[in-house]
Protein backbone atom coordinates (compact mmCIF):
# COMPACT_ATOMS: atom_id res chain seq x y z
CA UNK A 1 0.00 0.00 0.00
CA UNK A 2 1.99 3.49 -0.67
CA UNK A 3 0.49 7.14 -1.42
CA UNK A 4 0.97 9.00 -4.08
CA UNK A 5 2.79 12.68 -2.95
CA UNK A 6 3.50 13.86 -6.12
CA UNK A 7 0.50 15.61 -7.27
CA UNK A 8 1.68 19.51 -5.58
CA UNK A 9 1.12 18.99 -1.95
CA UNK A 10 4.04 19.08 0.39
CA UNK A 11 4.00 15.68 1.97
CA UNK A 12 5.11 14.68 5.34
CA UNK A 13 5.03 18.26 6.89
CA UNK A 14 2.53 17.26 9.79
CA UNK A 15 3.32 15.66 12.75
CA UNK A 16 1.37 13.36 15.43
CA UNK A 17 0.88 16.41 17.48
CA UNK A 18 0.19 18.64 14.82
CA UNK A 19 -2.53 17.64 13.60
CA UNK A 20 -3.81 16.97 17.11
CA UNK A 21 -3.76 20.56 17.53
CA UNK A 22 -5.52 21.09 14.18
CA UNK A 23 -8.36 18.80 15.20
CA UNK A 24 -8.72 20.42 18.10
CA UNK A 25 -8.70 24.49 16.20
CA UNK A 26 -11.02 22.41 13.80
CA UNK A 27 -13.51 22.49 16.56
CA UNK A 28 -12.42 26.01 17.69
CA UNK A 29 -13.65 25.33 21.51
CA UNK A 30 -14.11 29.00 22.55
CA UNK A 31 -15.82 30.30 19.13
CA UNK A 32 -17.83 27.60 19.06
CA UNK A 33 -18.91 28.47 22.94
CA UNK A 34 -18.91 31.84 22.19
CA UNK A 35 -20.92 31.59 18.68
CA UNK A 36 -23.51 28.62 19.61
CA UNK A 37 -24.03 28.70 23.24
CA UNK A 38 -27.21 31.47 23.23
CA UNK A 39 -28.55 29.59 20.18
CA UNK A 40 -28.43 25.98 22.18
CA UNK A 41 -29.70 27.49 25.03
CA UNK A 42 -32.40 28.89 22.75
CA UNK A 43 -33.54 25.73 21.29
CA UNK A 44 -33.11 23.61 24.58
CA UNK A 45 -32.65 25.67 27.29
CA UNK A 46 -31.22 24.70 30.11
CA UNK A 47 -30.73 20.91 28.13
CA UNK A 48 -27.42 22.06 26.49
CA UNK A 49 -25.09 19.91 28.35
CA UNK A 50 -27.15 16.96 27.44
CA UNK A 51 -27.49 17.54 23.71
CA UNK A 52 -23.82 17.98 23.61
CA UNK A 53 -23.45 14.21 25.49
CA UNK A 54 -25.32 12.97 22.99
CA UNK A 55 -24.06 14.26 19.81
CA UNK A 56 -20.54 13.08 20.92
CA UNK A 57 -21.61 9.47 21.30
CA UNK A 58 -23.04 9.66 17.13
CA UNK A 59 -20.22 11.83 16.68
CA UNK A 60 -17.25 9.50 18.09
CA UNK A 61 -18.52 7.17 15.43
CA UNK A 62 -18.23 9.04 12.20
CA UNK A 63 -15.05 10.09 14.02
CA UNK A 64 -14.07 5.57 13.92
CA UNK A 65 -15.42 5.82 10.48
CA UNK A 66 -13.16 8.52 9.33
CA UNK A 67 -10.51 6.71 10.74
CA UNK A 68 -11.20 3.26 9.32
CA UNK A 69 -11.82 4.98 5.47
CA UNK A 70 -8.46 7.15 5.81
CA UNK A 71 -6.25 4.04 6.51
CA UNK A 72 -7.16 2.66 3.40
CA UNK A 73 -7.74 5.82 0.67
CA UNK A 74 -5.32 9.01 1.82
CA UNK A 75 -7.24 11.50 -0.30
CA UNK A 76 -7.13 15.14 0.38
CA UNK A 77 -10.88 15.30 -0.87
CA UNK A 78 -11.96 12.50 2.22
CA UNK A 79 -15.32 12.12 2.44
CA UNK A 80 -15.76 13.33 -1.49
CA UNK A 81 -13.55 10.46 -2.51
CA UNK A 82 -14.41 7.38 0.07
CA UNK A 83 -18.40 8.22 -0.58
CA UNK A 84 -17.84 8.31 -4.27
CA UNK A 85 -15.98 5.02 -4.28
CA UNK A 86 -18.47 2.95 -2.19
CA UNK A 87 -21.40 4.69 -2.47
CA UNK A 88 -22.15 6.08 -5.30
CA UNK A 89 -20.22 9.37 -7.34
CA UNK A 90 -22.99 11.48 -7.31
CA UNK A 91 -23.31 11.07 -3.68
CA UNK A 92 -19.32 11.41 -2.60
CA UNK A 93 -19.64 14.94 -5.06
CA UNK A 94 -22.62 16.20 -3.05
CA UNK A 95 -20.96 15.16 -0.17
CA UNK A 96 -17.61 17.01 -1.09
CA UNK A 97 -19.93 20.46 -2.00
CA UNK A 98 -21.70 19.96 1.23
CA UNK A 99 -18.09 20.50 2.92
CA UNK A 100 -17.22 22.95 0.51
CA UNK A 101 -20.29 24.98 0.60
CA UNK A 102 -20.52 24.50 4.48
CA UNK A 103 -17.30 25.90 4.95
CA UNK A 104 -17.24 29.03 2.70
CA UNK A 105 -20.55 29.82 4.58
CA UNK A 106 -18.57 29.59 7.57
CA UNK A 107 -16.06 32.57 6.38
CA UNK A 108 -18.75 34.72 7.34
CA UNK A 109 -20.67 33.12 9.96
CA UNK A 110 -16.29 33.07 11.66
CA UNK A 111 -15.16 35.68 10.65
CA UNK A 112 -18.30 38.13 12.22
CA UNK A 113 -17.76 37.12 15.75
CA UNK A 114 -13.88 37.83 15.41
CA UNK A 115 -14.69 41.42 14.13
CA UNK A 116 -17.59 42.47 16.95
CA UNK A 117 -15.30 40.47 19.52
CA UNK A 118 -12.69 42.11 18.43
CA UNK A 119 -14.51 46.17 18.42
CA UNK A 120 -15.99 45.29 21.89
CA UNK A 121 -12.19 45.08 23.07
CA UNK A 122 -11.73 48.55 22.09
CA UNK A 123 -15.28 50.15 22.58
CA UNK A 124 -18.10 47.64 23.72
CA UNK A 125 -20.46 50.02 21.79
CA UNK A 126 -19.37 49.17 18.67
CA UNK A 127 -19.61 45.45 18.78
CA UNK A 128 -23.33 46.21 17.49
CA UNK A 129 -22.16 47.85 14.35
CA UNK A 130 -22.63 44.87 12.07
CA UNK A 131 -20.84 47.01 8.50
CA UNK A 132 -18.05 47.37 11.00
CA UNK A 133 -17.62 44.24 12.35
CA UNK A 134 -17.93 42.70 9.18
CA UNK A 135 -14.95 45.14 7.48
CA UNK A 136 -12.77 43.80 10.84
CA UNK A 137 -14.06 40.36 10.29
CA UNK A 138 -12.64 40.35 6.91
CA UNK A 139 -9.81 41.77 7.65
CA UNK A 140 -8.89 38.97 9.91
CA UNK A 141 -9.72 36.77 7.38
CA UNK A 142 -7.84 38.09 4.47
CA UNK A 143 -4.44 38.02 6.99
CA UNK A 144 -5.48 34.00 7.28
CA UNK A 145 -6.29 33.34 3.59
CA UNK A 146 -2.56 34.94 3.24
CA UNK A 147 -1.18 32.69 6.01
CA UNK A 148 -2.52 29.58 4.41
CA UNK A 149 -1.01 30.70 0.89
CA UNK A 150 2.07 30.85 1.93
CA UNK A 151 2.15 26.88 2.91
CA UNK A 152 1.79 24.42 5.14
CA UNK A 153 4.62 25.18 7.45
CA UNK A 154 3.72 28.39 8.04
CA UNK A 155 0.21 27.62 9.36
CA UNK A 156 0.84 24.98 10.99
CA UNK A 157 3.60 27.66 13.26
CA UNK A 158 0.64 30.26 13.24
CA UNK A 159 -1.69 27.75 14.66
CA UNK A 160 0.89 26.04 16.98
CA UNK A 161 1.12 30.09 18.46
CA UNK A 162 -2.82 30.39 18.22
CA UNK A 163 -4.13 27.66 19.86
CA UNK A 164 -1.47 27.44 22.63
CA UNK A 165 -2.71 30.60 24.37
CA UNK A 166 -6.42 29.91 23.52
CA UNK A 167 -5.94 26.45 25.15
CA UNK A 168 -3.90 28.46 28.60
CA UNK A 169 -7.12 30.88 29.24
CA UNK A 170 -10.06 28.26 28.57
CA UNK A 171 -8.09 25.87 30.49
CA UNK A 172 -7.74 28.58 33.44
CA UNK A 173 -10.88 29.60 33.46
CA UNK A 174 -12.83 26.23 33.97
CA UNK A 175 -10.67 25.88 37.05
CA UNK A 176 -12.06 29.17 38.26
CA UNK A 177 -15.51 28.34 37.36
CA UNK A 178 -15.47 25.43 39.65
CA UNK A 179 -13.57 27.79 42.33
CA UNK A 180 -16.23 29.97 42.01
CA UNK A 181 -18.66 30.06 44.69
CA UNK A 182 -21.67 32.42 43.10
CA UNK A 183 -24.16 30.98 41.13
CA UNK A 184 -27.36 31.94 39.46
CA UNK A 185 -28.94 28.42 39.30
CA UNK A 186 -28.31 25.55 41.17
CA UNK A 187 -26.26 22.59 39.37
CA UNK A 188 -28.87 19.78 38.10
CA UNK A 189 -28.29 16.30 37.08
CA UNK A 190 -31.21 16.79 34.46
CA UNK A 191 -29.25 19.05 32.01
CA UNK A 192 -27.82 15.66 31.08
CA UNK A 193 -31.31 13.66 30.42
CA UNK A 194 -33.69 13.48 27.64
CA UNK A 195 -36.40 14.61 29.97
CA UNK A 196 -35.49 18.11 29.11
CA UNK A 197 -36.24 18.05 25.53
CA UNK A 198 -39.54 19.13 24.22
CA UNK A 199 -40.10 15.86 21.98
CA UNK A 200 -38.19 14.38 18.92
CA UNK A 201 -37.77 17.35 16.73
CA UNK A 202 -36.72 19.89 20.12
CA UNK A 203 -33.76 16.80 20.73
CA UNK A 204 -33.25 17.05 16.72
CA UNK A 205 -32.56 20.77 16.89
CA UNK A 206 -30.26 20.93 19.53
CA UNK A 207 -28.52 17.96 18.25
CA UNK A 208 -27.54 19.86 15.16
CA UNK A 209 -26.79 22.86 16.69
CA UNK A 210 -24.48 20.27 18.76
CA UNK A 211 -23.03 18.84 15.88
CA UNK A 212 -21.79 22.55 14.60
CA UNK A 213 -20.08 22.65 18.00
CA UNK A 214 -18.13 19.87 16.58
CA UNK A 215 -17.16 20.12 13.65
CA UNK A 216 -14.38 20.97 11.96
CA UNK A 217 -11.87 18.26 13.00
CA UNK A 218 -12.26 16.47 9.85
CA UNK A 219 -9.87 18.44 8.90
CA UNK A 220 -7.10 16.15 10.02
CA UNK A 221 -8.46 13.79 6.85
CA UNK A 222 -8.16 16.70 4.58
CA UNK A 223 -4.67 17.70 5.38
CA UNK A 224 -3.51 13.47 5.26
CA UNK A 225 -1.27 13.84 2.02
CA UNK A 226 0.16 16.20 3.70
CA UNK A 227 1.00 14.63 6.77
CA UNK A 228 3.64 11.91 8.21
CA UNK A 229 2.46 8.22 8.40
CA UNK A 230 -1.49 9.87 8.08
CA UNK A 231 -2.91 6.51 7.42
CA UNK A 232 -3.00 6.72 11.79
CA UNK A 233 -1.74 9.82 12.55
CA UNK A 234 -4.99 11.64 10.57
CA UNK A 235 -7.43 9.45 13.18
CA UNK A 236 -5.59 9.22 15.97
CA UNK A 237 -5.45 13.55 16.40
CA UNK A 238 -9.56 13.79 15.60
CA UNK A 239 -10.25 11.30 17.89
CA UNK A 240 -7.98 12.76 20.61
CA UNK A 241 -9.13 15.99 19.66
CA UNK A 242 -12.60 15.59 19.44
CA UNK A 243 -12.48 13.97 22.92
CA UNK A 244 -10.52 17.08 23.98
CA UNK A 245 -12.94 19.73 23.02
CA UNK A 246 -16.04 17.35 24.40
CA UNK A 247 -14.62 18.20 28.01
CA UNK A 248 -14.27 21.80 27.58
CA UNK A 249 -17.66 21.98 25.76
CA UNK A 250 -19.10 20.24 28.53
CA UNK A 251 -17.50 22.44 31.25
CA UNK A 252 -18.15 25.50 30.21
CA UNK A 253 -22.00 24.89 29.16
CA UNK A 254 -22.87 23.62 32.98
CA UNK A 255 -20.89 26.91 33.82
CA UNK A 256 -22.89 28.88 32.19
CA UNK A 257 -25.78 27.28 33.00
CA UNK A 258 -24.90 27.63 36.83
CA UNK A 259 -23.63 30.84 36.91
CA UNK A 260 -25.86 32.81 34.28
CA UNK A 261 -29.60 33.67 34.69
CA UNK A 262 -31.61 32.86 31.35
CA UNK A 263 -32.08 35.92 30.49
CA UNK A 264 -28.72 37.16 30.41
CA UNK A 265 -27.81 33.86 28.07
CA UNK A 266 -30.35 35.42 25.58
CA UNK A 267 -29.26 38.71 25.68
CA UNK A 268 -25.38 38.16 25.65
CA UNK A 269 -25.98 36.16 22.55
CA UNK A 270 -22.29 35.44 20.50
CA UNK A 271 -20.90 37.65 23.32
CA UNK A 272 -21.89 35.02 26.44
CA UNK A 273 -18.14 34.24 27.38
CA UNK A 274 -17.35 38.11 27.81
CA UNK A 275 -20.23 38.17 30.00
CA UNK A 276 -19.18 34.68 32.20
CA UNK A 277 -15.62 35.85 32.27
CA UNK A 278 -16.60 39.33 33.81
CA UNK A 279 -18.96 37.18 36.27
CA UNK A 280 -15.60 34.56 37.21
CA UNK A 281 -13.42 37.50 37.07
CA UNK A 282 -14.52 40.88 37.30
CA UNK A 283 -12.90 43.60 35.55
CA UNK A 284 -10.53 41.20 33.34
CA UNK A 285 -11.97 37.97 33.03
CA UNK A 286 -14.42 38.81 30.24
CA UNK A 287 -11.49 40.72 27.77
CA UNK A 288 -8.97 37.82 28.54
CA UNK A 289 -12.04 35.09 27.13
CA UNK A 290 -12.51 37.71 24.93
CA UNK A 291 -8.90 37.24 23.23
CA UNK A 292 -9.10 33.41 23.65
CA UNK A 293 -12.29 33.52 21.74
CA UNK A 294 -10.81 36.37 18.79
CA UNK A 295 -7.67 33.86 18.79
CA UNK A 296 -9.80 30.86 18.11
CA UNK A 297 -12.30 32.31 15.29
CA UNK A 298 -9.10 33.51 13.56
CA UNK A 299 -7.63 29.62 14.52
CA UNK A 300 -10.73 28.00 13.15
CA UNK A 301 -10.89 30.41 9.83
CA UNK A 302 -7.38 28.81 8.99
CA UNK A 303 -8.18 24.95 9.39
CA UNK A 304 -11.53 25.61 7.56
CA UNK A 305 -9.66 27.33 4.94
CA UNK A 306 -7.24 24.36 4.87
CA UNK A 307 -10.28 21.98 4.39
CA UNK A 308 -12.18 23.91 1.85
CA UNK A 309 -9.42 24.40 -0.26
CA UNK A 310 -7.31 20.86 0.41
CA UNK A 311 -11.55 19.78 -0.77
CA UNK A 312 -11.77 21.95 -4.15
CA UNK A 313 -8.07 20.47 -4.85
CA UNK A 314 -9.09 17.18 -4.89
CA UNK A 315 -12.10 17.99 -6.87
CA UNK A 316 -10.22 19.98 -9.54
CA UNK A 317 -7.88 17.42 -9.85
CA UNK A 318 -10.64 15.00 -10.36
CA UNK A 319 -12.13 17.32 -13.26
CA UNK A 320 -15.45 17.26 -11.30
CA UNK A 321 -14.94 20.96 -10.96
CA UNK A 322 -13.01 23.20 -12.57
CA UNK A 323 -9.14 21.55 -13.30
CA UNK A 324 -7.27 24.72 -12.48
CA UNK A 325 -8.44 24.18 -8.93
CA UNK A 326 -6.28 21.48 -8.74
CA UNK A 327 -3.50 23.44 -9.41
CA UNK A 328 -0.38 24.43 -6.87
CA UNK A 329 1.67 27.23 -6.22
CA UNK A 330 5.19 26.30 -7.44
CA UNK A 331 7.25 27.85 -4.87
CA UNK A 332 4.91 27.01 -1.72
CA UNK A 333 3.08 23.73 -2.83
CA UNK A 334 -0.42 25.48 -1.65
CA UNK A 335 -3.71 24.93 -4.09
CA UNK A 336 -3.43 28.56 -4.97
CA UNK A 337 -6.54 29.03 -7.19
CA UNK A 338 -8.32 26.98 -4.80
CA UNK A 339 -7.40 29.86 -2.15
CA UNK A 340 -8.45 32.35 -4.53
CA UNK A 341 -11.82 31.18 -5.46
CA UNK A 342 -12.42 30.28 -1.82
CA UNK A 343 -11.35 34.08 -1.02
CA UNK A 344 -13.77 35.94 -3.73
CA UNK A 345 -16.82 33.96 -2.73
CA UNK A 346 -16.24 34.48 0.88
CA UNK A 347 -16.04 38.47 0.32
CA UNK A 348 -19.06 38.69 -1.83
CA UNK A 349 -20.63 37.42 0.82
CA UNK A 350 -19.09 39.39 3.36
CA UNK A 351 -20.66 42.35 1.40
CA UNK A 352 -24.12 40.47 1.75
CA UNK A 353 -23.61 39.87 5.63
CA UNK A 354 -22.91 43.57 6.06
CA UNK A 355 -26.96 44.84 4.78
CA UNK A 356 -28.16 41.48 6.29
CA UNK A 357 -29.10 42.26 9.58
CA UNK A 358 -27.57 41.69 13.17
CA UNK A 359 -24.86 39.54 14.05
CA UNK A 360 -26.57 37.45 16.64
CA UNK A 361 -29.66 36.61 13.45
CA UNK A 362 -26.75 36.12 10.86
CA UNK A 363 -24.88 33.64 13.36
CA UNK A 364 -28.23 32.04 14.33
CA UNK A 365 -29.55 31.41 10.87
CA UNK A 366 -25.71 30.09 9.36
CA UNK A 367 -25.32 27.72 12.06
CA UNK A 368 -28.18 25.92 11.68
CA UNK A 369 -28.29 25.98 7.89
CA UNK A 370 -24.29 24.79 8.31
CA UNK A 371 -25.72 22.13 10.62
CA UNK A 372 -27.53 21.04 8.28
CA UNK A 373 -24.90 20.62 5.47
CA UNK A 374 -22.27 18.82 8.84
CA UNK A 375 -25.43 16.02 9.21
CA UNK A 376 -25.40 15.28 5.40
CA UNK A 377 -21.84 14.94 4.62
CA UNK A 378 -21.00 13.06 8.15
CA UNK A 379 -24.16 11.01 7.52
CA UNK A 380 -23.12 9.39 4.36
CA UNK A 381 -18.91 8.73 5.75
CA UNK A 382 -20.44 6.61 8.31
CA UNK A 383 -22.46 4.53 5.56
CA UNK A 384 -19.18 4.44 3.51
CA UNK A 385 -17.10 3.45 6.44
CA UNK A 386 -19.43 -0.34 6.78
CA UNK A 387 -19.64 -0.44 3.40
CA UNK A 388 -15.94 -0.17 2.61
CA UNK A 389 -15.30 -2.85 5.66
CA UNK A 390 -18.38 -5.09 5.44
CA UNK A 391 -16.12 -7.87 4.30
CA UNK A 392 -14.74 -7.81 7.68
CA UNK A 393 -16.58 -6.62 9.75
CA UNK A 394 -17.88 -10.15 11.07
CA UNK A 395 -13.97 -11.46 11.80
CA UNK A 396 -14.12 -10.08 15.46
CA UNK A 397 -15.95 -8.18 17.91
CA UNK A 398 -13.67 -5.63 17.75
CA UNK A 399 -14.15 -5.01 13.75
CA UNK A 400 -18.26 -5.33 14.08
CA UNK A 401 -18.62 -2.50 17.06
CA UNK A 402 -15.35 0.07 15.75
CA UNK A 403 -16.12 -0.64 12.30
CA UNK A 404 -20.41 -1.37 11.79
CA UNK A 405 -22.16 -0.68 14.29
CA UNK A 406 -20.51 2.45 15.87
CA UNK A 407 -20.57 4.56 12.42
CA UNK A 408 -23.52 2.94 11.83
CA UNK A 409 -24.62 4.62 14.86
CA UNK A 410 -23.31 8.18 13.80
CA UNK A 411 -24.94 7.94 10.52
CA UNK A 412 -28.33 7.32 11.47
CA UNK A 413 -28.12 9.70 14.08
CA UNK A 414 -26.65 12.43 11.60
CA UNK A 415 -29.38 11.98 9.14
CA UNK A 416 -32.30 12.02 11.59
CA UNK A 417 -31.35 15.09 13.25
CA UNK A 418 -30.89 16.49 9.12
CA UNK A 419 -34.93 15.29 8.58
CA UNK A 420 -36.53 16.28 12.03
CA UNK A 421 -35.00 19.51 12.14
CA UNK A 422 -36.33 20.56 8.38
CA UNK A 423 -39.95 21.66 10.49
CA UNK A 424 -37.79 23.81 13.14
CA UNK A 425 -35.51 25.41 11.26
CA UNK A 426 -36.38 28.84 9.74
CA UNK A 427 -36.86 29.71 6.33
CA UNK A 428 -33.60 31.77 6.28
CA UNK A 429 -32.09 28.56 7.54
CA UNK A 430 -33.68 26.20 5.23
CA UNK A 431 -33.01 27.90 1.96
CA UNK A 432 -29.30 28.23 2.73
CA UNK A 433 -28.56 25.10 3.64
CA UNK A 434 -30.87 23.06 1.51
CA UNK A 435 -30.44 25.72 -1.66
CA UNK A 436 -26.98 25.20 -0.49
CA UNK A 437 -26.88 21.19 -1.52
CA UNK A 438 -29.20 21.65 -4.53
CA UNK A 439 -26.69 24.24 -6.28
CA UNK A 440 -24.44 21.54 -6.08
CA UNK A 441 -26.76 19.21 -8.58
CA UNK A 442 -25.39 22.27 -11.50
CA UNK A 443 -21.82 21.12 -11.72
CA UNK A 444 -22.18 17.56 -10.79
CA UNK A 445 -24.39 16.88 -14.13
CA UNK A 446 -22.42 19.34 -16.22
CA UNK A 447 -18.61 17.37 -15.07
CA UNK A 448 -20.64 14.12 -15.64
CA UNK A 449 -21.55 14.60 -19.01
CA UNK A 450 -17.50 15.78 -19.63
CA UNK A 451 -16.26 12.66 -18.90
CA UNK A 452 -14.13 12.88 -15.11
CA UNK A 453 -12.75 9.21 -14.28
CA UNK A 454 -14.25 10.06 -10.79
CA UNK A 455 -17.40 9.14 -12.14
CA UNK A 456 -15.78 5.85 -13.04
CA UNK A 457 -14.13 4.54 -9.95
CA UNK A 458 -12.11 1.87 -8.36
CA UNK A 459 -14.71 0.44 -5.82
CA UNK A 460 -13.06 1.23 -2.08
CA UNK A 461 -12.88 -2.25 -0.57
CA UNK A 462 -10.89 -2.65 2.64
CA UNK A 463 -10.23 -6.84 2.28
CA UNK A 464 -8.71 -6.11 -1.24
CA UNK A 465 -6.61 -2.92 0.27
CA UNK A 466 -5.26 -4.86 3.20
CA UNK A 467 -4.47 -7.46 1.05
CA UNK A 468 -2.46 -5.36 -1.19
CA UNK A 469 -0.89 -3.71 1.94
CA UNK A 470 1.00 -7.07 2.29
CA UNK A 471 1.72 -7.38 -1.32
CA UNK A 472 3.65 -4.26 -0.85
CA UNK A 473 5.32 -5.01 2.11
CA UNK A 474 9.60 -4.94 2.51
CA UNK A 475 10.23 -7.78 0.03
CA UNK A 476 8.46 -7.02 -2.78
CA UNK A 477 8.98 -2.90 -2.47
CA UNK A 478 10.73 -2.81 -5.87
CA UNK A 479 7.08 -3.96 -7.86
CA UNK A 480 5.63 -1.65 -10.11
CA UNK A 481 1.09 -1.81 -9.90
CA UNK A 482 -0.97 -0.22 -11.81
CA UNK A 483 -2.01 2.75 -11.16
CA UNK A 484 -5.05 4.50 -10.17
CA UNK A 485 -4.76 7.86 -12.48
CA UNK A 486 -8.14 8.93 -10.75
CA UNK A 487 -7.31 8.99 -7.09
CA UNK A 488 -5.09 9.61 -4.53
CA UNK A 489 -4.16 6.53 -3.42
CA UNK A 490 -3.50 2.89 -4.98
CA UNK A 491 -2.59 -0.24 -3.90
Amino acid sequence: MRTTTNRGLQPNVLGTFDTIVMAVAGSAPAYSLAATTAVLFGAVGFAGPAALLYCAIPMFGIVLAYARLGRIDVNAGAGYSWVGRTLHPFLGFLSGWALVFAATVFMVAGSLPAGSLTLSLIDPDLADNTPLATAVGAGWFLMMLLVVLGGARLTVRAQLIMSGVEMLILIGFVLAAVAHRGQATAFDWSWFGLGQFEGPQGFAAGALIAAFYYWGWDVTSNLSEETRNSRRTAGLAALVGVGFVFVLFEAFTVAVNVLLTADEIRTAGPNVLAVLGQEIWPGIGGKLLVVAVVLSTVATLETTLLQVTRSLFAMGRDRTLPAALGTVHRRWNTPWVAIAAVGGAALLMFAAAAAAGSVQQILSDAVSAIGLQIAFYYGLAGIAAVVAYKSVLFRSVRNLVLGGLWPLLGSAFMLWAFVESLGELSTTALTIGLGGLLVGVVPLLVYWRKGSDYYRPARLDAARAMAAAEDWGPATHARTGTRDKSYATDF
